[in-house]
């Protein structure tokens, strides 16, 4: 996408009361035969220093950057946490997996290296596991446990996602079976019980209906865009949320940023943004409403 398309859905974004601009793209874009031209045209030698333009555009028009942007090094981590409130990436699965097969980027040990890093530097960060790619019930354990050290050391995982995998027309796995709700329920239990408390469990509440998940301990129901569709699962609506907020009951609802309220408490954010997180926030560092 070119700037020409990115900051009116910034602008019309902050209109529409968001607080969250999502910066996420597949791995290796500069692999991608004319991407490098593509984005010489445009006056950035690389992928990171576009990113790092968008993300100052997105605060100067006044939404929060989080970026999801695969495998990072520390360099790159480094300079982009000046401008962003969190960051992310899923982890998936510690176990080798076909699912993963000729993927570079999804390797566990070099995903866990990424945490790690953004752990070292004090961004408040986002990861979870992708339940029902050929993983059997002790690699999500294993995957738990390894977020759940993480951040007993380095304190950074705000949330941790418990994604259902759903199989897309076109690729390897389009004939793969979907998790069953059982064994979502199971990990969502298994996650309430092996993550700290400070960690948030999160599901998506366009992949699969919440309301039993949130019984056995899910607890955040993550972003939900007025503007745009799910990039990462375009076959699957957003769901409104008065709708959901009558599905779900008296199950109260409070909106947060893409910073948790424990980090903005902290001030684990950088200058850059702090204004802006103080117009967004209220005193116990949810978003504050209008």
């Amino acid at each position: 996408m070119s700037p020409e398309e990115i900051i009116p859905i910034l602008e019309n974004g902050v209109k529409a009361g968001c607080t969250e601009a999502l910066f996420t793209f597949g791995e290796y874009a500069e692999e991608v035969p004319g991407y490098r031209e593509w984005l010489k045209e445009l006056g950035y030698s690389s992928t990171l220093e576009y990113l790092l333009f968008l993300c100052e555009t997105a605060i100067d028009i006044g939404i929060l950057p989080h970026t999801n942007a695969g495998i990072m090094t520390r360099s790159e981590l480094e300079a982009l946490k000046p401008l962003n409130a969190s960051m992310g990436l899923m982890l998936e699965s510690t176990a080798i997996l076909d699912a993963h097969k000729d993927c570079p980027g999804k390797v566990p040990e070099r995903r866990l290296d990424t945490i790690r890093e953004a752990g070292k530097l004090q961004i408040p960060y986002t990861t979870g596991l992708l339940v029902g790619i050929g993983e059997k019930r002790e690699d999500r354990i294993e995957s738990l446990e390894a977020i759940a050290d993480l951040h007993r050391e380095y304190g950074h995982i705000q949330e941790v996602i418990i994604q259902n995998f759903g199989p897309k027309p076109g690729t390897p796995m389009e004939n793969f079976p979907e998790p069953t709700i059982e064994e979502m329920v199971d990990t969502i239990s298994l996650a309430r019980q092996l993550l700290p408390p400070d960690v948030a469990v999160q599901v998506a509440p366009n992949l699969i209906d919440p309301k039993a998940l949130i019984a056995k301990g899910a607890t955040d129901l993550g972003g939900i865009s007025p503007l745009t569709i799910d990039w990462i699962n375009p076959e699957a609506e957003w769901p409104d949320v008065k709708d959901l907020q009558e599905k779900l009951g008296n199950i109260p609802f409070r909106e947060r940023l893409p910073i948790y309220p424990q980090y903005v408490k902290k001030g684990w954010y950088p200058d850059r943004i702090g204004g802006l997180i103080e117009q967004l926030s209220d005193r116990e560092g949810y978003r504050k409403q209008p």
